[in-house]
C-alpha cells in the first residue's frame, strides 16, 4: 500500500522495466530519500511477483521514489529517468519482455503530469533516440510493496549474472553522465 510522503517531499512513481534498474539508479541521486520497488496499475489487489510476471494482472513493476524538491525538481528526476532507460520499446526492456516492464510514469498530481508530458517533448525534440517516446503517462494508481527481498537486489546481489550484465551497465553510466547529482 502506499504510504503519505514525508512532511516537505514528494512522491514519483515510474516504470522503466526491471524495478531492480530503476532502484539501482535511484537510490544513488541526490534529492531522492526513499525509494521501493513494487507493482502499480493492476486489477489485482496486493499482487505477488510471481502473479505479476504471469502477464495477466495489469501491474507494471515500478519504483516508488520520494525525493525532496527543494534539492531535485519532478522534471530533473524524470530527465534521469529518461537518460538510464528505453523509453521507446513498448513492454520490453532489452531481454526483459511482457507488459509489466513498459516505460510508464503514474503521475500524482496535474502538474507532475504537465512536467512529464514536457520533458517527454523536450526529450523527443532532442532526438536521443532514433524513434519516439511510448512511455505511458497514467493517472495515481495504487502502489503495492515488492516483497521484502526484491528491496536493494542490486546492492546485496552485485554477483548475481543479471546484476553484472543488465543493472551495473545501467548504473555505470547514470553515475557518469550524472556525477554532479550524486549524493556524497
Amino acid at each position: 500500500m502506499t504510504e503519505q510522503p514525508s512532511p516537505g517531499n514528494e512522491v514519483a512513481v515510474l516504470g522503466g522495466g526491471c524495478f531492480w534498474c530503476v532502484e539501482a539508479v535511484f537510490v544513488d541521486l541526490r534529492g531522492v530519500k526513499s525509494v521501493l520497488p513494487g507493482y502499480s496499475g493492476g486489477h489485482v489487489d496486493n499482487p505477488s511477483y510471481e502473479q505479476v510476471c504471469g502477464k495477466d494482472t495489469g501491474h507494471i513493476e515500478v519504483a516508488r521514489i520520494e525525493f525532496d524538491p527543494t534539492e531535485l525538481s519532478f522534471s530533473d528526476l524524470l530527465r534521469v529517468f529518461f537518460a538510464t532507460h528505453d523509453p521507446t520499446t513498448p513492454g520490453r526492456q532489452g531481454n526483459d519482455i511482457g507488459p509489466q516492464y513498459e516505460s510508464a510514469i503514474f503521475w500524482q498530481n496535474e502538474s507532475q503530469r504537465e512536467q512529464a508530458e514536457a520533458v517527454i517533448a523536450e526529450v523527443d525534440a532532442q532526438q536521443v533516440y532514433d524513434a519516439p517516446i511510448v512511455t505511458k503517462l497514467l493517472a495515481p494508481a495504487k502502489f503495492w510493496q515488492a516483497e521484502d527481498y526484491h528491496s536493494n537486489y542490486f546492492a546485496l546481489h552485485p554477483e548475481q549474472g543479471y546484476c553484472q550484465f543488465v543493472i551495473a551497465p545501467k548504473v555505470a553510466k547514470f553515475r557518469k553522465q550524472f556525477q554532479d547529482r550524486l549524493k556524497r
